[in-house]
């Protein structure tokens, strides 16, 4: 499944499937810089991220100090090494939510590993998670050596395609990719709106 955004478009020249026409139009001009796509609540977010480690940790470290204490490069906000882009490919990714929010049970949860893809998409690559209850579908784009910034949107049970960034405020994701270790990195997503504080999503090669 090369690029999420083009199996969208496929959609859009199936019978029956004009309900999809706006949801799963174009995706934005990529040739622009992220801060000029991303929405005014997802700048707010970003800009609040140090704020969304500080509330998950601290309330994820009261339930399970010892898996928190276990993998120290994870679970640090200030572990960023050079090399933040990932290379296309796939990959395995779990997901780690931290703080409690709206109908979370648990102030830390993890969940197994599933299937993740980096396509490259012309100007920038995209991110993919393939499969589970919650898949983000984004783009990535370059900031720094140590991180890059992702925009996307959230696909949810058995929806086959997303929508587009900005037709609904909570499908809507920004975050950051760190790498922390040797072929290992994270999607960092601040504020997320379902369940919790912050989600980390750790991505190695498959």
């Amino acid at each position: 499944m090369k690029a999420v955004f083009g199996a969208a478009a496929l959609l859009l020249t199936l019978p029956g499937c004009n309900v999809y026409r706006e949801a799963t139009s174009a995706r934005p001009d990529v040739t622009q810089p992220w801060r000029g796509i991303a929405t005014d609540a997802d700048r707010d977010r970003y800009r609040k991220w140090r704020k969304a480690w500080d509330e998950g940790l601290t309330a994820a470290k009261a339930v399970d100090p010892q898996a928190i204490a276990a993998d120290p490069a994870l679970f640090d906000p200030d572990r960023a090494l050079g090399g933040a882009a990932l290379p296309p490919g796939k990959y395995r990714c779990r997901t780690f939510k931290l703080g409690s929010s709206g109908t979370a049970v648990r102030a830390f949860t993890t969940y197994p590993a599933f299937d993740c893809e980096v396509s490259e998409e012309g100007e920038i690559d995209s991110l993919h998670k393939m499969n589970g209850s919650q898949r983000p579908v984004g783009m990535l784009f370059p900031e720094s050596d140590a991180r890059t910034i992702f925009l996307g949107t959230l696909i949810l049970g058995d929806e086959v395609s997303p929508l587009r960034y900005g037709l609904d405020a909570r499908r809507d994701m920004i975050g950051y990719v760190e790498r922390i270790g040797e072929k290992r990195w994270r999607l960092v997503l601040p504020w997320p709106h379902f369940e919790s504080k912050l989600d980390i999503l750790e991505l190695v090669p498959a």
